[in-house]
């Protein structure tokens, strides 16, 4: 719900800067409320509740710009606070492109109901959250005699936050957030192989720990006698919950500051095909429930639902609208929304059992991308394939290459995309990948 004190706050602070000197201003005042359960052995080890209310300015003046924040909204500290941080702003150098967006890109007010909040939550009894914690971990109790620990966590949190531009720009946006997560660790005998799950909701009646505990445990054992494996190009399948990591990868390239400093392997690459035909993603801030859901971006810009890439074609940039006036070119939007994926008809197993020969891999560890040449050298964790079977756990295996070639041997995509988070990411399997080993 709405507070309208602190929307006209964000009003006020916006309109007594620029009586003071700012030619421009982009005001936020946020308020969010958090709480944390941790349990280990069916005792509480962590419990934390935390609120905090904040300020957050940018300022243009005389072609200069700079940001601030503070969480004392007295208006007789703003007051000091303000002229202080304009006048600090003019002792900063020029940059002919800090502006606020232009009036017609951005969000134009009109209110739709993503189902980002639940009513519910100033409601919900500590009790409760510390009981989800609890079952978490004891699900796991009698399991194995392997087990070193196992942790159940419950976390949660409650987000406002009030968005005012000099140009006329209001917004508003509310969300809550559930999880309930399990780590385990086991005796492995010569390792202590270690794993975790967890699940979110966004609303409180849609979270459900029954489970993770369990999980996290099995996906522990699971890794048991992981050894390395002689080095060689082979097929890889990856998990969908560790699709992200070499998916970040890519998308770093098509964010529009990577692109002016001349960090970009895509550059100049819209229109041009930059994976496989099976790979396409639609960017779509609209979702109901969807956890990067959201009307406008971080500079007010109106959200759009756009097509990333189609049948393996780069469609669009990340642009932000600073880097845009640098490149000359549109804003689309600061950062990605929520990713979805074109999915396949498969799910693990059965992509699993097409495996001739090559490694499951379910977890990455370390490693690095160059977004400016493509090239990449990372860790994986896994289970080695061969003819359909899963022989043993491998560990200690590392695979390079360059992300310019690597999307186009994409040979299949999932159809168990992971649709409670914001990536919503299906596995998927590639061909001829060179893994480092013995």
């Amino acid at each position: 719900m709405k507070d309208n004190k602190k929307m006209e706050l964000a009003q006020w602070a916006s309109k007594y800067a620029k009586e003071n000197g700012a030619k421009e201003v982009s005001v936020s005042v946020s308020d969010s409320k958090e709480s944390e359960v941790e349990v280990r052995k069916q005792k509480i080890e962590k419990i934390q509740e935390s609120i905090q209310s904040g300020l957050s300015l940018k300022l243009y003046v005389n072609g200069k710009y700079s940001t601030h924040s503070t969480n004392r909204l007295d208006k007789n500290d703003l007051e000091k606070f303000i002229k202080e941080a304009i006048l600090g702003t003019n002792y900063l150098a020029e940059d002919q492109y800090r502006s606020l967006p232009d009036r017609h890109l951005c969000y134009d007010g009109t209110e739709k109901d993503l189902k980002l909040f639940d009513s519910r939550y100033d409601s919900i009894d500590p009790r409760q959250k510390i009981d989800l914690a609890m079952q978490v971990e004891a699900e796991t109790t009698g399991m194995d005699e392997r087990i070193i620990s196992v942790s159940g966590s419950y976390n949660d949190g409650s987000y406002r936050s009030y968005l005012v531009l000099s140009n006329g720009v209001e917004g508003f946006k509310e969300s809550t957030s559930y999880s309930v997560s399990a780590s385990a660790s086991i005796n492995g005998g010569d390792s202590r192989p270690s794993d975790y799950h967890y699940k979110t909701a966004r609303f409180w009646d849609q979270l459900s720990g029954e489970g993770v505990g369990k999980y996290a445990v099995e996906r522990a054992l699971r890794k048991i006698g992981a050894k390395t494996i002689k080095s060689g190009k082979m097929q890889m399948l990856i998990e969908n919950r560790s699709v992200g990591r070499v998916l970040s990868s890519l998308l770093q390239p098509m964010y529009a500051y990577n692109i002016q400093q001349k960090r970009s392997f895509l550059d100049g690459k819209i229109g041009h095909k930059i994976a496989s035909d099976l790979l396409s993603i639609t960017d779509n801030p609209f979702i109901e429930s969807g956890r990067n859901s959201r009307l406008y971006d971080r500079d007010g810009l109106a959200a759009r639902k756009m097509t990333v890439i189609e049948n393996g074609i780069l469609q669009t940039y990340y642009i932000g609208d600073y880097y845009g006036k640098k490149l000359d070119m549109e804003p689309t939007s600061s950062s990605a929304s929520n990713l979805i994926f074109e999915p396949g008809d498969k799910d693990l197993s059965a992509l699993t059992k097409e495996m001739n020969e090559g490694i499951l891999v379910t977890g990455f560890n370390g490693g690095n991308s160059n977004s400016a040449t493509g090239d990449f050298s990372v860790g994986v964790e896994g289970f080695y394939v061969k003819k359909g079977e899963m022989l043993h756990p491998v560990s200690g295996m590392n695979i390079s290459g360059n992300h310019k070639e690597i999307w186009n041997n994409l040979v299949a995509i999932g159809n168990d995309p992971l649709t409670d988070r914001g990536w919503q990411t299906p596995s998927m399997m590639f061909e001829g990948i060179g893994f480092s080993g013995l």
